[in-house]
């Protein structure tokens, strides 16, 4: 479509599209769309991820030892999320959301099929490809969503419900078809199912962008052209600049994969620090809008320790799944990487049912700091409950029976409705005017920050008992969880205008 053509079109959707979907904007079901194709596609291949990483090479893996499988799986989380912070300010200055949210879904489109190459330097290539996309994707889709609504619309949690149902469904449909290609083709006919369903998705995105709220080409803040025109040049040069000095690092054997993993999980820990202090300075941040980013950073730790548990659910527990579960149920024999579709197939079924009961209750409905704290200790008793079928074994031979894992999941999944949506949603309602892609990206930190600490606590993995491992882990994001609850008459009183 020309530019010519998209600026003759109406900068807001029609208003018969404020109800349209099951009483939800109609351009939250062009977004949903994305989203299922997207997480089908990053969590398809995310599943047989960690096992073609640790998969011996004689049957096309990488033969990695498991932990360093769990943690390289990790750190490449880590880059997707930090990644977002260029992501959202590319949209605020540059790209605009629209634009954002499409370059980055050809990017990871991009990366998939590279992946689908058997060899080991596309398989790097394709991951390098996929951060770069996502970073550009996810923090501005969900800004897209905010926009459909008014800050005070009592919809706007349950269609942040609606719009992580139709993540989950391509979370749920996704290890179905490439854990399937993965265990009876080869891993990288996986990658390829990855890289078909990111191409329906961007399809139905650009087919539904007039119901789309706010899609302009130009970004909101835009910068002035000849700030602009230095910011695109430094951002090309600083690109080549890193890959060349990280090139000729590895190739010198300095830049090893234990030394890459360590700088990841350090700038996951700074870039977080740095750009709270940023927003916090920013004169562009009314002091009204200042206040309400206290209580964030409250919500942003509480994000990153669920997280922390949550991204395990696609390494640790993949890989005890692989290892120590039983692949069958009422006889039915599957992929070990079906049980991260469990996870997915939870959050369709009971994502409605929270939409509708926050919708049911309306202004009754438990404040925002309190969902997510809950989300919080739910998290945590996923992994208690692990606790339970690996203790007692003299060997680790033993085999577990699918419904541990399947429980774990279905206490994760709630916890992860809980928490992500209700945090996506105060995001976009606490954020100042000036950050709103990029204070989005903030939330996506978090996940940084969390897949960071996951690259290192992961090493643990198979050197501790696997009781202590899920645990303690488990014990510490229960003990966050009611952390969060003691704190929430301070968060009530100064979250306003959330709810």
């Amino acid at each position: 479509m020309s530019h010519t053509a998209a600026d003759t079109e109406p900068a807001q959707p029609p208003p018969a599209d404020d109800h349209a979907f099951f009483g939800q904007p109609r351009g939250l079901m062009t977004l949903s769309g994305l989203e299922v194709w997207e997480r089908f596609s990053f969590l398809g291949m995310q599943a047989i991820l960690v096992l073609y990483f640790a998969d011996t090479v004689a049957h096309g893996g990488m033969g990695m030892e498991a932990g360093t499988a769990a943690s390289v799986s990790a750190a490449y989380g880590t880059l997707v999320y930090l990644v977002s912070v260029a992501g959202g300010w590319l949209a605020d200055r540059i790209l605009g959301s629209y634009r954002a949210v499409l370059y980055g879904g050809i990017l990871i489109a991009c990366g998939h099929y590279a992946m689908a190459v058997p060899t080991d330097a596309m398989t790097w290539v394709g991951l390098g490809l996929i951060s770069a996309g996502t970073g550009l994707l996810k923090p501005n889709v969900a800004t897209m969503v905010g926009k459909l609504y008014r800050t005070d619309d009592e919809r706007r949690d349950a269609g942040f419900a609606l719009y992580y149902m139709g993540i989950n469904i391509g979370a749920f449909l996704g290890p179905l078809i490439t854990g399937w290609l993965g265990d009876h083709a080869s891993w990288h006919w996986g990658f390829s199912a990855a890289a078909f369903g990111m191409t329906l998705g961007l399809i139905q995105y650009v087919a539904g962008r007039r119901h789309l709220a706010g899609r302009k080409h130009a970004a909101e803040y835009s910068l002035a052209p000849g700030p602009m025109r230095r910011a695109v040049l430094l951002i090309a040069v600083g690109a080549v600049v890193v890959a060349a000095v990280a090139t000729a690092l590895a190739l010198a054997g300095w830049l090893t994969m234990d030394r890459f993993v360590d700088v990841l999980t350090l700038i996951s820990v700074i870039a977080p620090v740095v750009y709270f202090v940023v927003m916090f300075r920013s004169p562009r941040v009314t002091p009204e809008e200042r206040g309400r980013l206290r209580p964030y950073v409250v919500l942003f730790l509480a994000s990153v320790v669920f997280n922390f548990i949550l991204f395990q659910a696609y390494s640790t527990m993949m890989l005890l799944a692989s290892t120590n579960a039983r692949t069958e149920i009422f006889g039915f024999h599957f992929p070990a990487s079906w049980y991260a579709s469990a996870l997915g197939a939870f959050e369709v079924l009971l994502a409605p049912v929270v939409a509708a009961v926050w919708a049911r209750m309306g202004p009754r409905q438990p404040h925002a700091s309190n969902k997510i704290a809950i989300g919080v200790i739910l998290g945590g008793l996923s992994f208690l409950l692990m606790v339970l079928p690996t203790s007692g074994h003299a060997s680790d031979t033993y085999k577990m029976a699918a419904w541990w894992i399947v429980g774990s999941y279905l206490l994760l999944g709630l916890g992860d409705i809980l928490l992500e949506t209700s945090g996506m949603s105060a995001t976009t309602k606490l954020a100042p005017k000036a950050f709103a892609s990029q204070t989005m990206a903030l939330w996506f930190l978090s996940l940084a920050l969390a897949n960071g600490i996951q690259a290192q606590i992961v090493k643990l993995y198979g050197e501790v008992s696997n009781p202590a491992y899920f645990g303690v882990n488990g014990a510490v994001a229960v003990a966050a969880g009611v952390a969060v609850i003691a704190a929430a008459p301070w968060l009530k009183r100064t979250m306003h205008p959330v709810h």
